[in-house]
């Protein structure tokens, strides 16, 4: 569900490492909701991780607020199979990654009850791999 349909390319290269990712500052800013959960540190976000968060804002929040993902795992990881000699070109695509930067918004939420958006969050912060925090938008 959250990895791409089609890319050019089936595989790519690995980045610099990813502990390493370069802060965003100031540039964040709320397009959806009123409320956002941000990272507080770089890291990777498993697909996995991102529909299991995805799903659990969804069932908590239900048709009373609106969520909106801003992070896409777009990043392929490749991997050999167990017990297989070296070389013989590169594995294949085991799971879709994204690189989160420190400050990144991840999910926008638009609802009126702040006790609906606070459990979301709790829920959210239990499956990321990372630290997050819950934003408000200043009116």
């Amino acid at each position: 569900m959250f990895s791409p349909k089609n890319q050019k390319f089936k595989k790519q290269q690995k980045n610099s490492s990813f502990n390493k990712i370069a802060s965003i500052t100031n540039l964040e800013k709320f397009k959806f909701g009123s409320f956002g959960i941000k990272a507080i540190e770089s890291g990777r976000i498993c697909s996995k991780q991102l529909e299991s968060i995805y799903k659990c804002i969804k069932k908590v929040i239900k048709k009373v607020g609106r969520l909106t993902m801003r992070a896409f795992s777009h990043t392929p990881i490749t991997k050999k199979p167990v017990e297989v000699r070296m070389g013989k070109g590169k594995g294949a695509v085991n799971f879709w990654v994204c690189n989160v930067p420190c400050g990144m918004l991840l999910y926008e939420i638009e609802c009126n009850s702040l006790s609906l958006v606070l459990k979301a969050f709790n829920l959210s912060k239990i499956r990321l791999p990372i630290k997050t925090r819950l934003y408000f938008q200043k009116n």
